[in-house]
């Protein structure tokens, strides 16, 4: 039996002193990540939406296996925010169109959530009315009497992990959830968060599309919650990285009672790990605007700054004069006139590490 299929759905239900705890914990974590950027100046948090927003696109569609070009993402997420996209490149329609769906529900959080608005996110995640080879319903709730369901395994040895409700079900399901969505609780907005999420994947109202649209949602409550205009975390990056134990915690509480404390702690632990990801990367930017306030006074090139640049930024590997000289598109000769320039300027030195070719690091 399905948690639809049961008689008190959708009455769900979990532990309060559990969720309370780790919901304490949670928002204790937004709140620093909150009063630190609140604290820095404009560029900062420009950069920390433009990195959290292009990251959840990105992120969300490859759970799903559809992959985006991460720098028309970029460019398109800085023009909506009005920063500079100089140096990248124009996004696709498609692209645009993705991305105007996140800016809707991020911008216009406290707008009601409707059928309607669904059914655009739905149109611009499937312009084509295609997904893959297949035609799909787009922009309106499936129509098939087939079963919907979510399956896995080769041809003749599937697994069906998971059934929905029936399409002649989805009307009346989406409305009661939609009424829940736009009313007013007494709910933590995270925990309604993690609910809403939880619910939309159950009824599967869509051909196609289901977990994208699904954290879009999410993504829209957490701007509630969060209470500020745009996101400087992504839940979706987070998810991505454990995408099976995703999968498995769905099944897992889509297969049992109403009671979801677990995918409610589940949710709540992968919230708080995207808090303290952005909140690692706001504290590298504001150590990379503290370098260059520190060596306003020091001469550089635009090779010097480029790589200065890269090594804040959390460069992989040993940075040597060969690969300075291939981000840099000098010739090693010049590559180490800069080196050297750096090193006597206090900026640079080399390592302590031992091999063929000498490497470098910030001092």
């Amino acid at each position: 039996m399905y948690i639809w299929q049961r008689d008190d759905w959708p009455l769900f239900r979990w532990d309060t002193d559990r969720v309370n705890a780790r919901l304490l914990s949670v928002r204790y974590a937004q709140g620093i990540l909150a009063g630190r950027l609140s604290a820095l100046g404009f560029d900062i948090n420009s950069a920390a939406m433009l990195d959290a927003l292009s990251e959840d696109i990105v992120s969300s569609s490859e759970i799903e296996g559809v992959s985006l070009d991460r720098e028309e993402v970029r460019s398109s997420v800085a023009r909506h925010l009005g920063l500079e996209t100089e140096g990248l490149p124009c996004a696709s329609h498609y692209v645009e169109g993705v991305v105007e769906v996140m800016m809707d529900a991020v911008t216009n959080a406290d707008a009601a959530l409707t059928a309607e608005r669904l059914f655009g996110w739905h149109a611009a995640l499937f312009p084509t009315g295609r997904s893959g080879a297949w035609t799909i319903v787009v922009a309106d709730w499936r129509k098939s009497e087939e079963p919907m369901q979510v399956v896995s395994g080769p041809m003749g040895k599937e697994k069906v992990h998971f059934q929905a409700p029936d399409s002649s079900d989805v009307p009346g399901q989406i409305d009661i959830f939609l009424e829940w969505v736009n009313g007013q609780q007494t709910l933590d907005p995270v925990v309604k968060a993690a609910i809403a999420h939880l619910w939309f994947v159950t009824i599967h109202p869509f051909e196609d599309g289901n977990g994208r649209m699904a954290r879009t949602i999410t993504d829209m409550l957490m701007a509630r919650a969060d209470e500020l205009p745009h996101r400087f975390y992504s839940i979706s990056a987070e998810i991505l990285q454990i995408r099976s134990q995703y999968y498995d915690v769905l099944e897992m509480t889509q297969n049992g009672n109403m009671d979801i404390t677990d995918w409610i702690m589940w949710f709540l632990d992968t919230v708080e790990r995207a808090v303290e990801m952005a909140d690692v990367k706001v504290m590298a930017a504001i150590e990379k605007l503290k370098f260059w306030d520190e060596h306003r006074n020091v001469e550089m090139n635009d090779r010097q700054r480029k790589l200065i640049n890269r090594l804040l930024d959390g460069f992989v590997g040993k940075l040597t004069s060969g690969k300075w000289a291939k981000i840099a598109k000098c010739s090693t000769d010049t590559a180490l006139r800069d080196i050297n320039d750096l090193i006597k300027k206090g900026v640079l030195k080399k390592t302590d590490a031992g091999g063929r070719s000498a490497s470098y690091e910030l001092n």
